[in-house]
Formats: C-alpha cells, sequence, structure tokens
C-alpha cells in the first residue's frame, strides 16, 4: 500500500480534536522543511506553521498538500510523525491494518513451534511404537521363515531394549531438571 493511500487513510483520524497539538504539527513542518530532499519549500512551511489560521485547518491543508506531491512526500510525513510523535504513530489506523496478519497466511513460527513442541521424548515414543509394530509384523507373519531360536530372541527384544530406553530417559530427564 502507497504512504499516499495510506496517507488518505489515516487523514480522518490525525485531524480530529486533540490529536495533533500546534507544537508537534510545527515540529513535523519545520522537519519536513529542513530535511534533504527538502519536502516544503521556505514559502510552503511559513504556509502551514502560520498561527492565524485553525489547527484543524493548516493540517487538513498539509496533509492534502503532501497527497498531491506523491509518495516520498507522504513518506516523510510519516517518518517526521514517527520522530515526533511516535504514540500516535503506532495508533494510527493504517499501522493497525499493516500489523494484523492475514488470517489465511500461515505464521511460520508458530507452525514450527507447533510441530516441535513435543520433543525428543515424544519422538521416541512414536518410533519404539513403529519398531515395536514393525518388529511384531515380521515375527507373527506366517510367510517369514525364522527360525525358532530368533523367534523367541526377538520376542524378549522389547523387554531388553526397553530398560535401556528407561535408562537413557531418565539419565536425560535428570539432565534436563539440571539446567
Amino acid at each position: 500500500q502507497s504512504y499516499c493511500h495510506r496517507l488518505q487513510h489515516d487523514m480522518y483520524f490525525l485531524t480530529s480534536t486533540s490529536r495533533l497539538n500546534e507544537q508537534v504539527v510545527d515540529k513535523i513542518v519545520l522537519q519536513l522543511n529542513r530535511v534533504y530532499p527538502q519536502i516544503l519549500t521556505n514559502e510552503e512551511a511559513e504556509k502551514f506553521r502560520n498561527p492565524k489560521a485553525s489547527l484543524h485547518t493548516r493540517l487538513s491543508d498539509l496533509l492534502k498538500h503532501l497527497q498531491k506531491k506523491g509518495d516520498r512526500h507522504c513518506q516523510e510525513f510519516y517518518r517526521a510523525l514517527q520522530i515526533n510523535a511516535e504514540q500516535l504513530f503506532n495508533d494510527l489506523p493504517s499501522r493497525k491494518i499493516l500489523k494484523t496478519p492475514d488470517p489465511t497466511e500461515i505464521d511460520t513460527d508458530k507452525e514450527q513451534y507447533m510441530l516441535n513442541d513435543r520433543g525428543p521424548v515424544f519422538f521416541l515414543a512414536c518410533f519404539s511404537v513403529a519398531a515395536g509394530f514393525a518388529l511384531f509384523w515380521y515375527c507373527c507373519n506366517s510367510d517369514t521363515k525364522v527360525i525358532g531360536r530368533a523367534r523367541r530372541i526377538l520376542g524378549f527384544s522389547p523387554i531388553i531394549i526397553r530398560r535401556h530406553v528407561r535408562k537413557i530417559c531418565m539419565l536425560y530427564l535428570e539432565d534436563i531438571s539440571r539446567s
């Protein structure tokens, strides 16, 4: 979204009563007058700082003038607003739209956390279940020609493996609790 469109969207918010005081508007006009490249000429700056005109009128005229000048001028206005009135800058309606995430967009950081929040113990448990199921399927399948002794060894292997896995998991949990 271009800065001119954003400024048009924020115009009512900025010109409403008591959003910007006279000192802040003067600082913004002076900054736009002094910035390189010069956004406002000296005559334009005097016009927008004229205390005889109401603040609402001067601010409205300034915003319309910047929109006519182009996107670069509007961008410099936002920069000056951020420097001189940061809280107001953060409360702008266009900023809130930019901060609001698209509901259809996937937040990769959140998605990554959601996929990895279970930890290594969960992975080991799932892997053990899958390996046990595969081993069970292999041993109980009548097509495979496994010798009887091998079948007995494979039948007791989950008990043997379970002891070692339990020790490893307990060591891992103790290590985490110390950290």
